[in-house]
């Protein structure tokens, strides 16, 4: 089978499958190059409200195809970050949802999304001290902010595996679930993301990714918005809220859909 990412967009939820069966869905150049327009994509859609990053059968991502190193490692390491970085700033919530291996590249972009579950069984590693390869500033930092220093010194230095437990422990990932578990639990999580304010999440998307500086457009986005009074309407009714606002897709400053 070619090596490709697939997509599809099921209940308001996007999933992007990462898939290189020969390889462990190892990701080639044109794998990374796709993933950033495809993101692009996703995002304009206003039917897409949350997005899940996995991989095919039984494994998450064993990391960059090494044969695509050998040429011109420069510019595999430049689409992967171009791709990490496109998958971190997407504007509605990202969820890794991580079988088998998900080590090097897979790992940097399971960072790079905004909660990653695991099924039992699990490793993780960022190797690229076995390469001889100098991991991008931007995943180390958020590898740093995920694990915290010790953590992330420890994985880099040393490109060993880790168990889910210890993965758990540490902050690298947000839950476990047994075996057969993983899917039913990503559907009943996205559920409840798909049902709360995209306001709130993507606010809260960016402050927690350090831009306190946008504090005064969110609160302008909240008032214009009517979720927050939707929201109490909902709670003193005791009914679900129905909120209306969207993430902005270019060209638009944000509105009710």
């Amino acid at each position: 089978m070619e090596p490709q990412l697939l997509h599809s967009v099921t209940d308001s939820v996007a999933t992007v499958v990462i898939r290189h069966p020969a390889k462990r869905n190892a990701m080639t150049a044109a794998m990374w190059g796709s993933l950033p327009p495809l993101l692009e994509t996703l995002a304009a859609d206003p039917e897409v409200r949350a997005l899940v990053l996995t991989g095919a059968g039984g494994t998450f991502c064993a990391g960059a195809d090494i044969s695509t190193l050998r040429d011109s490692p420069l510019e595999a390491q430049r689409l992967a970050v171009a791709a990490e970085e496109a998958l971190a700033a997407f504007p509605k919530p990202t969820l890794a949802a991580v079988r088998g291996h998900c080590v090097g590249g897979g790992a940097q972009l399971a960072a790079a999304c905004d909660l990653r579950f695991a099924e039992e069984g699990a490793r993780f590693g960022v190797t690229p001290a076995r390469l001889g390869i100098v991991y991008p500033a931007s995943a180390t930092r958020r590898l740093v902010s995920l694990v915290g220093p010790a953590t992330a010194k420890y994985l880099l230095f040393s490109g060993e595996l880790i168990d889910t437990g210890r993965a758990l422990r540490t902050g690298l990932v947000d839950e476990v679930l047994p075996g057969g578990a993983l899917d039913e639990r990503v559907a009943e999580f996205t559920r409840i993301l798909t049902s709360r304010s995209q306001l709130t999440q993507a606010a809260a998307k960016e402050f927690a990714n350090g831009r306190t500086d946008r504090d005064p457009y969110w609160a302008e986005r909240a008032r214009e918005s009517g979720d927050t009074a939707e929201g109490v309407a909902a709670f003193l009714g005791r009914r679900d809220p129905r909120f209306t606002w969207s993430v902005p897709t270019p060209g638009r400053s944000g509105r009710a859909t």
